[in-house]
């Protein structure tokens, strides 16, 4: 057997010919021996398929929770933010272009339980696996969650969703999930500017979520100027996040930022997103929020009985939490549908780099 990185994967089938077809996204990878999945980090070894980045991490900072975006659940903690290389999609605006879409597996060794060991000694809540996409390492990050769970800490996913076929894994130690469809989720756009066919399986991924587990779901979309920017588009998606996920469902409307190869686009217009937040508070969901605007007044959470705030933020600072000990409206006593309260030094939070021993 040739040299090789990393452990063996379990999300693949076996074809002929010693081929096999990789299921941890729905690109499904049908790979020759010696062949690289479209992501750069999965690989058929002989006919066994290999998680290159098993034990490896390219990044990892302690971030606030309200940075995934995660607002409704476990509000004001600090969350140990990990990644490896590689991604199932190549997004032209990626912010982390160079992890998410370096094709050669970096980083530093650190095996699931050092992974753990370090999100403890950083004061973190639990662990996030973010900046490039989680599901292609779900494996890797499948062995953390249980250890992490088992040690009180919770796990939470940043995705782009397009992983129908990873929730069986997911289902042993994921919390939350932030979902992120950008550009309103329109086929069009993920074609030309994600390289995705179609979006049909994130849809899948977040409704074998919803009958198979109990994550914490919030949805995510980047609203792109331009050609991303759709309000039909985005109706279609509250309305379907209303009918299949329910009212109480966070969703976050995020501005979008120039980066990677769309710099000549502009920063989207705050009237564009206000836009956006009409609608699906008129589609009927509860929870909807402007992101990258900090300071915004749809940064807040509004209680859905008596319109007031309940929760004021800014950026990813909690200023004023107006729940009850049961996480009622202290106003009317509405149920508001959020997870967990704020630790009593919720205020102190701060950015804090890694370093690896």
């Amino acid at each position: 057997m040739q040299e090789f990185i990393g452990k063996p994967a379990r999300l693949y089938s076996i074809l002929e010919d010693e081929r096999i077809m990789c299921r941890a996204c729905a690109r499904y990878c049908r790979l020759k021996p010696n062949q690289i999945g479209f992501c750069g980090i999965r690989k058929n070894v002989d006919g066994v398929l290999y998680l290159m980045v098993y034990g490896k991490i390219i990044s990892a900072h302690v971030d606030p929770i309200e940075k995934k975006p995660v607002t409704h659940f476990a509000p004001g903690t600090r969350i140990f933010s990990i990644a490896t290389t590689g991604c199932s999609w190549m997004c032209q605006y990626c912010l982390n272009f160079d992890i998410s879409q370096r094709r050669k597996v970096e980083g530093v060794d650190v095996p699931p339980e050092k992974v753990v060991k370090m999100a403890k000694k950083y004061g973190s809540h639990g662990i996030a696996y973010t900046y490039n996409e989680p599901s292609i390492y779900m494996e890797f990050a499948h062995d953390i969650g249980v250890i992490a769970r088992r040690e009180g800490l919770v796990n939470v996913f940043v995705t782009n969703g397009y992983w129908p076929d990873g929730v069986e894994e997911a289902k042993d130690f994921l919390d939350a999930a932030t979902v992120d469809f950008k550009g309103n989720g329109e086929k069009e756009f993920l074609r030309k500017y994600v390289g995705i066919p179609d979006p049909e399986p994130i849809f899948q991924t977040l409704l074998e979520l919803k009958r198979k587990t109990k994550v914490h779901i919030e949805i995510t979309d980047l609203v792109v100027p331009k050609i991303g920017d759709s309000l039909d588009a985005a109706r279609r998606l509250a309305e379907w996040v209303y009918e299949n996920l329910g009212p109480d469902t966070p969703i976050h409307f995020l501005r979008f930022h120039p980066d990677y190869r769309l710099l000549h686009l502009p920063l989207t217009p705050v009237e564009t997103l206000e836009k956006h937040w009409k609608i699906a508070r008129e589609v009927g969901l509860n929870y909807v929020y402007v992101g990258n605007v900090p300071g915004h007044p749809y940064e807040n959470t509004y209680c859905p009985g008596c319109g007031k705030i309940v929760v004021e933020r800014r950026g990813f600072d909690i200023l004023e939490w107006s729940l009850d000990k049961d996480n009622r409206c202290k106003f009317c006593g509405h149920p508001i549908a959020i997870i967990g309260k704020p630790p009593p030094d919720h205020r102190s939070m701060r950015f804090i780099p890694v370093f690896f021993e």
